[in-house]
């Protein structure tokens, strides 16, 4: 069964008055998650809980480091599962888009959906060799097309409509995904940098302040994505995928679901 999380998020509240017309609101940024209680408190995050900066950074590494690896062909069956459309048992969500795609258009042909890495395989030259490159915390299905126009570009804010994208920006050097992934691309990302370090043989991954990464094991921006993960907080649909890559694939979580306070804890 999922872990029954109880979540405390801290509201912004602005009072407006009708007669004041003509007033400029201050612009709202995102706030940081409240703290977190989940059930693997006690177990699986018991030599995390209560730490921060680079203690907690290096406890976590070493907490989902302990995972089953995967191929990459055995990705397509598993996101089959884990991004399981929960209204049609026949579809996958797709991230980006949002659009429900059947789990039979899995392929490389327009229409069809494939294995997007949110951590760009480009950057850290991993390309899809077990491991980062088929880790499930960071592949998600996504429209043929939409992907290829994601490419491997960092993320940002701002640029012009993708088609078929959902309301996701790009331009030539960044991607912006819809309002409802936000989040998801964050946590995602961060997650990579927490566990892959520069040991087994692959790149220390990190997150940085540039874009035009290119090949270097970086992805940007650290600060747009710590306002992504506070403005767009985990949903229902992610916690329960963290569960099944936990349960049935990989067993090990992504730490910035279960706690997502975890992202400000660590780059602060």
């Amino acid at each position: 069964m999922p872990a029954t999380h109880i979540r405390r998020w801290k509201t912004l509240a602005l009072t407006t008055s009708a007669v004041l017309v003509g007033l400029t609101l201050p612009t709202m940024t995102a706030t940081p998650a409240s703290a977190t209680t989940t059930a693997y408190d006690s177990t699986y995050y018991k030599n995390a809980v209560g730490k921060t900066g680079s203690s907690l950074k290096s406890s976590l590494h070493t907490i989902i480091s302990s995972q089953t690896k995967i191929s990459y062909s055995a990705v397509w069956n598993a996101l089959m599962v884990t991004d399981q459309d929960p209204n049609n048992s026949n579809n996958v969500i797709l991230l980006y888009s949002g659009v429900s795609r059947a789990k039979s258009l899995n392929g490389g042909d327009v229409g069809d959906w494939n294995r997007e890495h949110t951590w760009a395989k480009s950057h850290g030259d991993f390309g899809e060799v077990t491991g980062p490159g088929t880790d499930l915390h960071h592949l998600r299905p996504a429209d043929v097309q939409v992907n290829s126009i994601r490419g491997n570009k960092d993320f940002d804010n701002g640029g012009s409509t993708v088609s078929g994208g959902g309301g996701s920006l790009t331009d030539s050097d960044s991607f912006e995904p819809r309002d409802a992934d936000k989040g998801d691309v964050a946590r995602m990302i961060l997650y990579m940098a927490v566990r892959y370090d520069g040991g087994d043989g692959f790149a220390d991954l990190e997150p940085n302040e540039k874009v035009n990464n290119g090949s270097n094991p970086y992805i940007g921006k650290l600060s747009v994505l710590k306002e992504w993960s506070d403005e767009d907080p985990p949903s229902a649909f992610e916690e329960k995928r963290n569960q099944v890559i936990y349960d049935s694939y990989q067993h090990n979580r992504n730490p910035f679901i279960d706690h997502p306070e975890w992202v400000d804890a660590i780059w602060s």
